[in-house]
């Protein structure tokens, strides 16, 4: 298993060496990869898009968190803070690029 920051986080919640906001914390801080592909512009593309394989595992993105939900490494109460966290990092970068692009 590749280690990450995403995965070192998690270790350190279920051993108590961070609590769940301090984890939360770091999750709203970093910044997450995208992991899902631009939608199809024409039917063409969408063809195309149904014959490559399937979205890859991208280490360190919100993939990680889900796969140590889906391993019982997390309660479902730590998920759903932990996941809310992401979005609220990928909603401040995304108002960022648009504050950026509007510049």
């Amino acid at each position: 298993m590749i280690t990450t920051e995403v995965t070192e986080l998690i270790t350190a919640l279920r051993d108590g060496s961070l609590s769940l906001d301090e984890v939360a914390q770091r999750f709203r801080e970093r910044s997450w990869p995208r992991t899902k592909k631009p939608e199809p512009a024409s039917y063409l593309d969408m063809a195309a898009a149904a014959l490559e394989d399937p979205e890859p595992y991208v280490p360190g993105s919100f993939d990680e968190l889900a796969a140590a939900y889906y391993r019982g490494e997390l309660t479902r109460a730590q998920y759903r803070t932990l996941a809310e966290a992401v979005a609220e990092s990928l909603r401040a970068e995304d108002d960022r690029a648009r504050r950026e692009a509007s510049s």
